[in-house]
């Protein structure tokens, strides 16, 4: 379609809901003003303040297919199966997710993760039960001074684990305390992180109600294309104790179906112990090249020096 005469923008596509994307030959994912949508015969929704080629597919969905969401921008899809989320932004994605606010561009909660959120930023994926993330901006990155490409995911994100002993069994915090969920990773990635973990006795025969501990570890993660991973802490500190620590440190929770990570813990035998760790995450993912050698190495270095 051509510009109409006395108009500097003219309609580009239209996205699978109905919506009417402009462009001024230069710029695309231009949205326009009631009277040139009309010019061009199109329905101006005054709701949204959007151009529509239609608005029965978009409010069918929203009434038959979406319960208590709210959804301001556009081209965010929402699945089925959503519920109680808020989504502001466009191009955001969420299935089967209860409980979740997204704000932001191109950002993804992956199916059956509740009680998320997504605070800004551009395309970020929540994978894991109670993540709170933060997006790290466009996929592809382009080296000026050389034109190199590369591709790879870039996000912030928090978790909460938290899990109780009662003996020396070493134990394996889960999301939310929720005893099956543990921090969710990708391959052909470095994953960095900050724990923050409090010990809180709370009694049994060989304990003191009150003891506690607060620590700090920080480390790094990396997953290669087959999911090996190679754990290197850089800095452990104790802040402030009352009684012994405990230890803990961050451990491969994988399955055979799920890959993950989590903090696992071991305190004395006969001590009621709370425990509490805030995750924060700094992510990269690689989408286009893939590594094996360094664990390669590592393996070889073992055989020669086994020790």
């Amino acid at each position: 379609m051509g510009y109409l005469k006395g108009y500097t923008v003219k309609p580009d596509f239209i996205t699978s809901d109905g919506l009417v994307i402009f462009t001024d030959g230069t710029n695309t994912d231009l949205i326009v003003n009631q009277r040139t949508c009309e010019a061009y015969g199109y329905i101006y929704d005054q709701g949204s303040g959007t151009c529509r080629a239609t608005t029965t597919n978009v409010l069918l969905s929203e009434k038959f297919s979406r319960n208590d969401n709210l959804v301001r921008g556009r081209s965010n899809n929402l699945g089925t199966q959503t519920e109680n989320v808020c989504a502001l932004g466009v191009q955001n994605t969420t299935d089967k997710t209860r409980n979740g606010l997204v704000v932001g561009r191109e950002h993804t909660i992956l199916d059956d993760n509740s009680n998320c959120s997504i605070l800004g930023g551009s395309n970020a994926t929540v994978r894991r039960q109670g993540e709170v993330a933060i997006g790290g901006g466009l996929v592809s990155l382009l080296d000026s001074g050389r034109g190199t490409t590369l591709s790879g995911i870039r996000q912030q994100s928090f978790i909460q684990l938290s899990g109780v002993t009662t003996d020396n069994t070493a134990t394996k915090l889960t999301v939310q305390g929720n005893r099956t969920n543990y921090i969710n990773v990708r391959n052909n990635s470095i994953l960095g992180y900050e724990i923050y973990l409090t010990r809180f006795e709370l009694g049994g025969s060989s304990g003191t109600a009150g003891n506690y501990s607060f620590r700090e570890i920080k480390g790094a993660v990396q997953i290669d294309d087959s999911y090996n991973m190679a754990f290197v802490v850089g800095f452990t500190r104790n802040i402030a104790k009352v009684g012994v620590n405990g230890s803990f440190s961050m451990v491969d929770s994988s399955t055979s179906d799920v890959k993950s990570i989590t903090v696992e813990v071991t305190d004395r035998n006969n001590v009621n112990n709370l425990w509490s760790a805030s995750v924060y995450l700094h992510e990269v993912v690689s989408t286009t090249t893939e590594f094996k050698e360094y664990f390669i190495i590592i393996k070889l270095f073992k055989l020669i020096y086994p020790f």
